[in-house]
């Protein structure tokens, strides 16, 4: 049989070498090797006459078009890059800006163009390939259509075409990328997390690569590890895999060699003309070191390599770092999920990631905010979409985040005729179902060798009608995938049988709701996203920027709404059609506890204070009740991060600083901490660890406005590693209160102190109006009176900034007669602008009267030149960094 002339082979991700200077070097020069395109022309079809054909041609002139020096970027990223493009990130993001960006230029194909140096010479082969283009695109090469717009289909739609046949020593690549529509293509989308992208994120998003083989060429490289005994209790057994293709019309015998650490292992195939083949080679590693999740133990990758020879030559070779770790996944007898990892149950506490809106990749920028996802005590992010790029996993196997990616919903991903939550789903033709299963095919190459992922959803809000989930999971296990397949993300009525039952709740809210909202589990468990089960995307909406960030993002116009208006439409909140498109529920939250702010500065101050209870319940009540009768399995906060600058969803702001939010979500992750309970006055204690244990101490105290003390009293107890329990009943202490107190806990090991915590308190908690919840929010009824914060005394507090290991330390002195309540140290540089990213022991902080707390903070990226102080009853100061 004649192999194809553009024959589409070995469908995946392989990891990349970038080439040099394209016009003058050859991009790839040895077999094995990958050279990605490295920069683009980009221009409207609007703006080009000339036929993609005859642009796939060298020598082309591209000078009136728009020249991006990055080698995966969306039109707008494109646009961004461009030095000849007028708008940047700060006027695009500024105010109302982007609604009035011209979208009108990009309801036309736009051609992507690079041109290239090659070698070729008798028995290479090459091979262009894609990795996910946007939603649709044709490739032309050196005046030759390589691929169409059905085949070339999907945001994570990875192809190979070989091109052998058509290279040149000077070669010129076009792609005409089409409109995306997110309810006929599968793209990228955001749905209601902010308004759309103005390029609906159409473009080459990913790398577009060069590869040179020899006469057999080699898929991606798969690794699976299997345990004799209880893993960790003995050997490993490490099997390399990979398929294999002969690319001539002759009888070939190549030896394949592999080799896993030090280990090296051989064997010889011989593979008919034009054949495809496995090549599997295996070995055994006797107590391996194992990889685990950050804070459980060492994040230990192996070097793995695969080569095929040809008459002693190497035709092909591709390599991985992987761990050796096993993931297993039951549900329990309430039909929620509970993962284990390395024989250990492991409670997700995590939150949603998403990608930047214009779809850009920064590595380093990514590394920050999953090194913030460890420092609030986190340890998984979940995909909906946004599956990225390879760097995006290579960094959470270094670090020790586990990730939960799967499918996007709402979209053409989820146009099911069972879906109401579509109008008029586009249904899947026959080569939507071929998308699927490129998409499927390259997503599963790109993460199965990855230790950090955690599982695969083939759903997110609705299950995958049956030829679908055939398709997905036939892909997975053809991939030697070895971890959990979820249906969806949700519990409704329906999954495919082929999967199995969904185990996961999301039910909200997504909006804000009180702390006690979290504490409120009844054994009938009808109280929606409160502390049971795994709530796969949950949270009370929040993440309100500091004013530094604020003021880099919105008019003065727009700042004086944030509080004067308290209901309007707010263009930085979700998408304008969406149900959270005003801060309405949050500030009427805001307003009812804490009453009408006097000013701008008070209102960002009492949404800090909102921000910092809500998401430290919402993490303590998941904690601590992991050991409940119906136990919380997991968490995904909503949402980790924005796509832009935006007002809620976040955990940090878009430009990595860190607010209340944040730091109570630090709080409330800790690893041994203890927690008060809002809705029975309880105390518990919880210990995320795998290895700390022993005695333990729990001393409380409650004080009034006044800084006198009413009661306080000492719990003597002992921790078990990954447990949770009720250690101390305070309905008694607290049931005299009147009017607000506070609450501290400190929980110690008889050296040195684990965990503090203060709560403010009133005499009631927030009436939940249960019966009248939507999908979205829960409504009280009757807020609790927190108001009496306001007639706080002023407290005096001296700073003290020294030298620190590996940064400052920034030491806090109460000398007032009252509590020091809610003080916030930032770090500024000489100009007086945030020095971010920046990473604190403990923030927003109360001290007792006479209290000194000493707080630890490192950072990178600028050069601290102070440390702002405030408080709700502390006087803004500065003191300088020595």
């Amino acid at each position: 049989m004649a192999r194809p002339k553009y024959a589409v082979l070995l469908s995946g991700l392989i990891a990349s070498i970038t080439g040099a200077d394209a016009r003058s070097c050859s991009l790839v020069s040895t077999p094995g090797q990958v050279g990605v395109i490295p920069k683009w022309d980009v221009q409207s079809t609007s703006q080009v006459t000339t036929d993609p054909l005859a642009l796939a041609k060298p020598g082309v002139d591209t000078s009136s078009w728009h020249h991006a020096n990055v080698p995966r970027c969306t039109i707008m990223a494109c646009l961004l890059a461009s030095p000849d493009f007028k708008e940047t990130d700060t006027e695009i993001f500024y105010s109302d800006n982007l609604d009035h960006f011209d979208t009108d230029q990009f309801r036309v194909p736009w051609l992507y163009r690079n041109e290239f140096a090659l070698k070729p010479a008798p028995g290479q082969h090459y091979f262009l390939q894609t990795n996910g283009i946007t939603s649709r695109a044709d490739v032309f090469l050196n005046g030759k259509k390589v691929a169409d717009k059905v085949l070339q289909s999907g945001a994570y739609g990875g192809h190979s075409y070989e091109v052998t046949d058509i290279v040149n020593r000077t070669n010129a690549v076009v792609i005409k990328v089409y409109p995306t529509d997110y309810f006929q293509d599968f793209g990228v989308g955001f749905v209601d997390w902010n308004p759309r992208p103005s390029d609906n994120g159409t473009g080459v998003w990913r790398e577009v690569n060069i590869k040179q083989t020899g006469p057999v060429a080699l898929g991606p490289l798969r690794i699976t590890t299997t345990f004799d005994k209880p893993v960790g209790q003995g050997s490993a057994v490490v099997t390399l895999k990979a398929t294999v293709q002969n690319l001539e019309n002759k009888v070939v015998t190549f030896v394949a060699d592999g080799s896993v650490g030090s280990i090296k292992l051989t064997k010889s195939v011989t593979l008919q003309p034009l054949a495809l083949g496995e090549v599997s080679l295996q070995t055994t590693i006797d107590n391996p070191n194992l990889w685990w999740p950050a804070k459980w133990g060492a994040q230990t990758l192996y070097d793995a390599q695969l080569s095929v020879s040809v008459d002693k030559t190497v035709s092909d070779k591709t390599e991985k770092k992987f761990g050796i770790r096993q993931v297993t996944h039951q549900i329990n007898a309430f039909n929620d999920s509970i993962f284990s990892v390395n024989g250990r149950p492991f409670q997700v506490l995590g939150a949603g990631y998403s990608s930047d809106i214009f779809l850009r990749w920064d590595t380093a920028r990514f590394t920050t905010q999953m090194q913030y996802v460890l420092d609030m005590g986190m340890n998984t992010v979940r995909l909906e979409g946004k599956l990225e790029h390879p760097e995006f996993y290579e960094v959470t196997d270094r670090l020790g985040v586990m990730v939960m990616p799967g499918w996007e919903c709402c979209d053409k991903w989820e146009a099911w005729s069972y879906n109401d939550n579509i109008e008029n789903p586009a249904v899947w033709s026959d080569a939507d179902y071929d998308t699927a299963n490129a998409s499927i095919y390259h997503e599963a190459a790109t993460l199965q060798t990855h230790p950090s992922v955690l599982m695969y959803f083939v759903g997110s809000d609705f299950w995958p009608n049956d030829r679908a989930a055939a398709i997905y999971v036939g892909a997975l296990k053809a991939l030697d995938w070895q971890l959990p397949i979820i249906p969806y993300a949700a519990r409704k009525d329906g999954y495919p049988a082929i999967v199995g039952p969904p185990s996961m709740k999301m039910d909200g809210p997504y909006d804000w709701v009180p702390p006690n909202y979290w504490w409120d589990v009844t054994p009938s468990s009808d109280r929606l996203g409160a502390a049971f089960g795994f709530g796969s995307e949950l949270g009370p909406g929040v993440g309100t920027p500091e004013l530094s960030s604020l003021t880099r993002f919105l008019s003065p116009s727009d700042l004086s709404d944030l509080w004067q208006k308290p209901n309007a439409s707010v263009w930085h909140m979700s998408a304008q059609d969406s149900s959270f498109a005003t801060r309405e529920i949050y500030n009427l939250g805001l307003y009812g506890r804490y009453g009408a702010p006097e000013d701008l500065d008070d209102y960002l101050l009492k949404a800090q204070m909102m921000d910092y209870e809500a998401t430290r319940a919402e993490y303590e009540g998941f904690s601590a009740l992991w050991n409940a009768e119906r136990p919380a399995t997991g968490l995904i906060y909503w949402m980790l991060n924005g796509a832009w600058p935006n007002l809620h969803w976040a955990l940090f702001d878009y430009y990595l600083h860190p607010a209340g939010a944040y730091f109570g979500t630090k709080v409330g992750g800790r690893t041994e901490h203890v927690a008060y309970d809002y809705v029975k006055k309880g105390v518990y204690l919880i210990n995320h660890s795998l290895d700390k244990a022993g005695a333990r101490t729990v001393e409380w105290e409650v004080m009034g406005l006044d800084g006198k003390s009413v009661v306080k009293g000492t719990v003597a107890t002992t921790t078990v590693p990954n447990t949770s329990k009720s250690v101390a009943d305070l309905s008694k202490a607290l049931g005299s209160v009147k009017g607000v107190v506070f609450l501290k806990l400190v929980l110690s090991d008889g050296k040195s102190t684990l965990s503090r915590n203060v709560y403010w308190l009133g005499a009631t908690v927030d009436t939940l109006d249960w019966a009248d919840s939507s999908w979205y929010h829960t409504p009280v009824s009757k807020f609790v009176d927190l108001s009496g914060l306001d007639k706080l005394k002023t407290a005096a507090v001296t700073t003290t900034v020294l030298p620190g290991s590996g940064g400052l330390k920034v030491v806090l002195s109460n000398k007032a007669t009252v509590p020091a309540f809610f003080v916030r140290a930032n770090l500024v540089d000489s100009a007086g602008e945030d020095v971010n990213p920046v990473f604190w022991s403990d923030n927003y902080v109360t001290l007792w009267p006479g209290e000194t707390l000493e707080l630890d903070v490192s950072y990178a990226g600028g050069k601290a030149a102070k440390v702002q102080v405030s408080g709700k009853n502390v006087a803004k100061a500065e003191v300088a960094v020595p």
